[in-house]
């Protein structure tokens, strides 16, 4: 179930990080920024619910969807009752996981509807597509995942460590160029009509995305 899951997440271009049982789900939880975690209520060494219980009480607010048994309605009941954001039944189909996560995301940053738009710059997260004045880009999966969060982080500098964290996992570590490649190609593709770029960098710290002050989001 962990393999499936991971596979169908890492597919919409989001980074996962697997744990196999409850003392290493709740060291990830506590050491690392996410933007949603899942959480089976049946784990070895520590339960869903005492990770639940602990992280809300330690004051961790990042979305969690339980994931529990056909017949643990009191389970079910308990986790929300907890601070739990969602909950599925298992089995499952991944199709309805994927939506959830694309919900939960999305309400943890305040963006509610699926389309975002900043002036000539128009993205779709459910049906994944971009358009930039009126024109479909094509974007890979990694590609449209960091689009995706620096929009998420819009007017806000996001280090190369954040970004790698978020998107590309820990594959190659945060001082490798990859993340400046992929912002490269991403200026190239989302370059307007009127050639401005809309992610800047800032020396020393980061990349931020934002409108230019004659443009309105």
């Amino acid at each position: 179930l962990s393999k499936s899951i991971s596979k169908a997440v890492k597919e919409m271009g989001w980074a996962v990080y697997a744990a196999l049982d409850g003392e290493e789900g709740l060291w990830f939880a506590r050491n690392q920024p996410y933007d949603v975690i899942i959480l089976d209520l049946m784990l070895p060494k520590l339960s869903g619910l005492e990770i639940l219980r602990t992280l809300r009480n330690e004051g961790c607010e990042t979305p969690i969807l339980i994931l529990t048994a056909r017949d643990s309605v009191e389970d079910r009941i308990r986790g929300l009752d907890m601070g739990a954001d969602d909950y599925l039944i298992k089995p499952f189909f991944v199709g309805e996981l994927l939506s959830r996560l694309k919900a939960l995301s999305r309400r943890k940053y305040d963006q509610k509807d699926p389309v975002i738009k900043l002036g000539a710059l128009e993205i779709h997260t459910s049906r994944k597509t971009v358009h930039v004045d009126g024109s479909l880009v094509e974007l890979t999966a990694r590609e449209f995942a960091l689009l995706e969060y620096m929009v998420r982080r819009r007017g806000n500098v996001v280090s190369r460590t954040e970004i790698w964290d978020h998107v590309y996992e820990y594959n190659g570590g945060s001082g490798s160029n990859v993340v400046d490649v992929y912002i490269g190609y991403l200026r190239k593709k989302l370059r307007s009509e009127n050639g401005f770029d809309i992610i800047r960098t800032r020396r020393g710290q980061g990349y931020i995305l934002d409108l230019p002050s004659n443009e309105t989001v």
